[in-house]
């Protein structure tokens, strides 16, 4: 049996997390699916839910960009069609008019309440025992 290099671990480390994420993925979209979402879409919600927790407050796209993995043209038309569902409400920035910002409307709130223990019954489930196992390697 060859022995295997460093570069090899981290090869296969490194598949091991595009499968984990993978996986992880799927199985948060085969959850939300009956209630009209995907992983992204709830991405954006529970960031939302987290950055601006009031009812009306809202967050920058520009933000939301740097913590969602998604390109900028990809989130715009997430939000796109968040918006048209209704859950969520898009507004000009007034001070420089090339910011946009978002915000949950009542009706996202309710709906991020909703599945937010499904998303994470399905990580406690699949990533439950994996910090402690990486965290000491």
């Amino acid at each position: 049996m060859a022995v295997k290099t460093a570069e090899s671990r981290l090869e296969e480390r490194w598949r091991d997390i595009l499968s984990v994420h993978a996986r992880t993925m799927c199985e948060i979209d085969r959850v939300l699916h009956p209630h009209g979402l995907g992983a992204s879409d709830f991405e954006v919600l529970d960031i939302l839910a987290s950055e601006a927790p009031g009812q009306g407050d809202q967050c920058r796209v520009q933000n939301l960009a740097g913590r969602v993995h998604l390109s900028q043209s990809a989130l715009s038309r997430l939000i796109g069609r968040l918006e048209k569902d209704g859950l969520v409400e898009r507004s000009v920035c007034a001070e420089d008019r090339r910011g946009v910002y978002v915000a949950l409307t009542g009706k996202g709130r309710d709906l991020h309440t909703e599945v937010l223990p499904l998303q994470r019954e399905v990580l406690a489930r699949l990533l439950g025992g994996r910090a402690a196992a990486h965290g000491s390697s």
